[in-house]
């Protein structure tokens, strides 16, 4: 659904989709994305520890999280492993694509 919304929203972004953390640490380490878009349940990691990784591994990309998880404290812990945003879903799903986009523009 994520990829719909943003290939709707600007037609050139190019999207990568995995569905294992250990699948993303290793597109990761084959070459950099312009940003991140983590969840806090994964498969064999959670989001929180795949972000921490990415930026042991240096990477300065935006990294934001979409999740279910709406816990002040999930929020919390998702910004001290070095995201740059967190979205609730499906809440904030009208302010994906455009936080997407700020993310993007920020950092370009």
């Amino acid at each position: 659904m994520m990829k719909v919304m943003l290939s709707l929203s600007d037609s050139s972004y190019d999207i990568t989709t995995v569905e294992t953390a250990a699948e993303a640490l290793d597109l990761h380490g084959r070459g950099q994305f312009d940003l991140y878009v983590l969840d806090i349940s994964l498969p064999g990691m959670d989001g929180m520890d795949l972000c921490r990784r990415i930026r042991e591994r240096g990477s300065k990309k935006p990294i934001m999280f979409f999740s279910a998880m709406v816990r002040p404290t999930d929020r919390d812990y998702c910004l001290a492993a070095g995201a740059d945003a967190f979205l609730v879903k499906p809440a904030d799903l009208e302010i994906f694509p455009s936080t997407v986009a700020r993310l993007l523009a920020e950092n370009s």
